[in-house]
């Protein structure tokens, strides 16, 4: 059975990048492994709107803990994506941030994601709890 993966109503930020041809694989199409990277450079980007880094978010450091990604359809080089970002599923160190990939042109959704992420301090190499700056800036308001 596929994992399945529920994505939020809504999305915060959304960002675009064009398929490159170091993003293809020998089949001809978007390659697995490059789904990974450009969540991870599309969470570069939201967490820059905001002024931080994954090394300094009020202070704190990021870690990924885990991801998941369902792939939907192809992509092929020079394709434009529409890559969106929300964040979710808070708690004490951290929150999930979800991604929804979709075809600019033929608006298909290519992939889906999610990427775990806590709070981490590499010098004492331990969790940090989420800094109030990103929780008053990502978090849901209640």
């Amino acid at each position: 059975m596929r994992p399945k993966l529920i994505l939020p109503d809504q999305f915060s930020f959304s960002t675009e990048m064009r398929v490159r041809i170091s993003d293809v694989n020998y089949a001809g199409h978007l390659s697995n492994d490059r789904v990974l990277s450009i969540i991870h450079e599309a969470r570069v980007r939201f967490l820059t709107q905001f002024g931080f880094t994954e090394m300094d978010v009020d202070g704190a450091g990021t870690i990924m803990t885990d991801a998941v990604l369902i792939y939907k359809s192809e992509a092929f080089h020079g394709d434009q994506l529409i890559i969106e970002v929300a964040t979710g599923d808070f708690h004490k160190f951290g929150c999930d941030f979800f991604y929804r990939i979709t075809n600019r042109v033929t608006n298909k959704e290519v992939a889906r994601g999610k990427s775990g992420l806590v709070f981490f301090n590499y010098k004492t190499r331990n969790m940090l709890p989420a800094p109030q700056k990103f929780l008053d800036l990502c978090a849901p308001k209640s």
